[in-house]
């Protein structure tokens, strides 16, 4: 069998018996077939650990310009490929040895590879002004079911502290006299989140003002809307004697919010680069600078690892901020 049909079988497996989700699938697909391009190799016993360390030196060397523009991957400033993304590739190949092995072909064990060290993961989070100055931005759209959506996606990221992906694949039939709601997530865990009044709120103001029929909770609000391309047409109002599935808006995707995240904090005269996953980091060290403790908040996060979850400790330790306080520069009083 050749290494690309065993390649496909793995793909198939992840998919199927492991459950990971389409994308992640179409990225170990990339990864992968990269690797067997620029290796030469067509056999899974040619798989060696002088090809790897090749193929390694010549990911450390890839342009990163071109890499980001291609392939989607992080770059260092030096315009090189991150050792953090070079470490997904390699992943891929270890989990694809794995399967290898379980299927008992001949090919290089999976402990042979290991991951580059890289540095502490950073947290990107913005202040509390900066973060009410973001809320309160959607204030200033003229369109009013435009300032309901975009006010309700805001205060659901906070209130919450979905992923954009789960966010998009949100209903509109949320039980919204609950406090709270499952969403599967990565990995395909569930687990329960929780809507503030403020979301509440915004969410009933939003589905109050739509008059489509689509099942997505978040839809493009015209047709002049710049989500549209990415989010499908509008349908005709509800009662329509003519409404064809093509006509039903599809939800938003993840680049939709992003942009829309991105234009209100431009709006909010925020320098900073602000994301979902911004607002999801701000979810997190809100939770644990008012005292809640790490298992619970790496419980409403759906992080697999605590250690996930432990890096917002370093921005929201108010017992070293006392300590430096009280403490700090005394002998010079």
């Amino acid at each position: 069998m050749t290494l690309h049909e065993l390649k496909q079988q793995f793909l198939e497996y992840i998919e199927i018996e492991k459950g990971r989700s389409v994308k992640t699938v179409e990225t170990y697909d990339r990864y992968l077939t990269l690797f067997i391009n620029q290796s030469k190799i067509t056999d899974a016993k040619d798989i060696t650990n002088e090809k790897v360390r090749d193929f390694r030196i010549w990911l450390n060397r890839r342009p990163g310009a071109k890499a980001y523009h291609l392939m989607g991957e992080q770059v260092s400033e030096g315009g090189t490929m991150t050792k953090k993304t070079q470490n997904y590739y390699l992943i891929a190949l270890r989990t694809f040895l794995k399967f290898l092995t379980k299927r008992g072909v001949t090919s290089l064990p999976s402990d042979n590879i290991e991951l580059a060290k890289v540095g502490e993961r950073s947290i990107d989070v913005i202040s509390t002004n900066e973060l009410r100055r973001l809320m309160e931005s959607p204030d200033k759209e003229k369109n009013l079911e435009r300032r309901a959506r975009d006010k309700a996606i805001l205060e659901l990221l906070f209130s919450t502290g979905l992923r954009v992906s789960e966010l998009c694949s949100l209903t509109n039939d949320l039980d919204l006299q609950m406090d709270e709601f499952s969403i599967r997530g990565k990995g395909n865990k569930v687990r329960v989140v929780f809507l503030s009044d403020e979301a509440k709120k915004a969410i009933k103001d939003y589905l109050s003002l739509r008059k489509d029929m689509s099942n997505a909770l978040f839809v493009p609000v015209t047709e002049n809307d710049k989500e549209t391309d990415r989010g499908g047409t509008l349908n005709p109002k509800k009662g329509s004697s003519s409404v064809s599935l093509k006509e039903i808006p599809r939800g938003l995707d993840r680049r939709s919010i992003e942009r829309i995240v991105k234009k209100y904090a431009t709006i909010a005269g925020i320098t900073k680069k602000v994301t979902p996953h911004v607002i999801r980091h701000c979810f997190a060290t809100d939770l644990l600078s008012n005292g809640a403790d790490i298992r619970s908040v790496q419980a409403m996060l759906g992080h697999s690892n605590i250690a996930t979850t432990q890096i917002y400790t370093h921005v929201t330790d108010k017992h070293l901020r006392d300590i430096h306080k009280k403490f700090h520069r005394k002998s010079t009083e």
